[in-house]
């Protein structure tokens, strides 16, 4: 198999919900199965109790968050086994959507259309004014990618790249720090950072191989697994951010949210959070307590 054909084949997976989009009730696979408490199944709202399911709505083009198997059309990936977890924990089934792109997540969940969404949502000040969170994973690692055979240094800070082109995916935090990072080169007196949006995480990635940019930031557990997929990749670049974590996401004032927090503490305590991070290879993200809205911020 030629490189380019061997490249297409890596990523091709990653750009599967495109042809998917909207898609509703998609089978997915779990890595790890937990018991039911009745005890938190009590805690779930009567309308969800006489529905008999959760639905939850992503966007699975980055792996290994969520993306699609080599079938093209069974899920898997951390998001998929955390929030199967929490549906196994609380005695009830969570029924998948794919949202057909990570801008219909919001509106979905404010429609009704999602109970929960979970696609590498920061949660942040800004988009609390729209839907809630409970936060589930630390997201404070980001990654720069580059090819290999452009030698460049290993870095720890978005100060090394000024006066270079980076891309990164739209609407994603990591275009608002890259804007920050241009400002503060120029008022150090050098040249800014040039910034390259492109729709989604594989797009960057592909435009990377492809020589269409120099280097594109992301989510540092998703640009690791391409950089082990994809020979022609590297990644000098690892950032670290305060950020706040990566997180569930609901319509406000969800009555769903205590018993989806409570599922999740309960997996973190019983130690089956950490063996799905650590089956993706991303243990180093785990949180010792999921937080919801404001409280994750203190």
């Amino acid at each position: 198999m030629t490189l380019s054909k061997w490249v297409f084949s890596a990523l091709m997976v990653a750009s599967l919900p495109t042809a998917w989009a909207a898609e509703q009730n998609v089978p997915t696979e779990s890595s790890l199965h937990v018991s039911a408490d009745s005890k938190l199944k009590s805690q779930l709202p009567a309308e969800i109790l006489k529905r008999g399911y959760i639905v939850a709505g992503t966007n699975p083009n980055t792996p290994p968050t969520t993306f699609y198997k080599e079938d093209n059309r069974t899920l898997v990936g951390r998001e998929i086994d955390i929030m199967n977890a929490v549906g196994e924990r609380l005695g009830i089934p969570v029924h998948w959507q794919d949202t057909g792109g990570f801008d219909n997540i919001i509106p979905g969940l404010k429609s009704g259309r999602y109970d929960v969404a979970l696609s590498n949502i920061n949660a942040t000040k800004a988009r609390l004014a729209q839907v809630d969170f409970v936060g589930y994973y630390n997201a404070s690692r980001l990654g720069i990618i580059a090819q290999k055979e452009a030698n460049v240094k290993p870095f720890t800070s978005l100060l090394d790249v000024c006066g270079k082109t980076v891309g990164a995916g739209a609407g994603t935090t990591q275009l608002t720090r890259l804007d920050q990072a241009s400002k503060a080169c120029e008022a150090a007196g050098k040249q800014p950072i040039k910034t390259a949006v492109f729709p989604d995480r594989p797009a960057g990635v592909q435009a990377v191989v492809s020589g269409r940019v120099p280097m594109f930031f992301g989510p540092y557990e998703g640009l690791t697994y391409q950089v082990s997929q994809v020979p022609v990749l590297a990644l000098p670049g690892q950032i670290h951010v305060d950020d706040a974590p990566v997180s569930v996401a609901f319509a406000k004032d969800s009555p769903l949210e205590p018993a989806v927090q409570a599922a999740l503490n309960s997996l973190i305590e019983d130690g089956s959070y950490q063996k799905i991070l650590d089956k993706w290879n991303i243990g180093f993200g785990a949180v010792k307590e999921a937080k919801r809205n404001l409280d994750i911020f203190k």
